[in-house]
């Protein structure tokens, strides 16, 4: 694999033949990032989700946090370092997709940057990272969701600001 944790301090669960962390996602299951950021995921341009311990090891490791919840959900907490781009606004009583959300992304983000999406349970953060691999114009490859978003990243005990 092109990346390796080991040099970055962070300690893997287990490591497998190509040399990727794995984490177990879900039963029977592994992710190695660096496996995922080769081309598998925008091959089939649905993003790989991973438990929160394993984005905020990314995270640590240099990827930037996309946080796509609402500005008022955003400054009840969010991780550290995370950038506010919401997919979804409000709207009177509902909601409705952000009509800029990839130009706001693009502004923010670069094609080469390794993105980890969240959001407060990980429906929106899902689909904002659908239509990020899935939009050929911005150019993004990198992108990984974040399973059970910010209310698992607390529950996880993880930092916040």
């Amino acid at each position: 694999c092109p990346q390796n944790l080991h040099h970055r301090g962070l300690f893997p669960l287990a490591v497998n033949s190509q040399g990727c962390r794995i984490a177990v996602v879900r039963k029977n299951l592994s992710f190695c990032p660096k496996a995922a950021l080769r081309g598998n995921v925008q091959a089939t341009g649905v993003p790989t989700s991973v438990p929160v311990r394993v984005a905020h090891e990314l995270h640590q490791a240099g990827h930037r946090y996309l946080d796509v919840r609402t500005p008022e959900e955003f400054s009840a907490g969010h991780a550290p370092g995370a950038i506010n781009i919401p997919y979804m606004c409000k709207v009177g009583s509902g909601m409705t997709k952000n009509p800029n959300f990839l130009a706001e992304v693009s502004s923010h983000f670069g094609t080469y940057d390794e993105i980890i999406v969240g959001c407060q349970v990980g429906k929106r953060s899902l689909m904002a990272a659908t239509e990020l691999l899935a939009a050929v114009s911005t150019g993004f490859t990198a992108v990984t969701d974040i399973a059970g978003g910010y209310a698992a990243w607390t529950q996880n005990q993880l930092p916040t600001e």
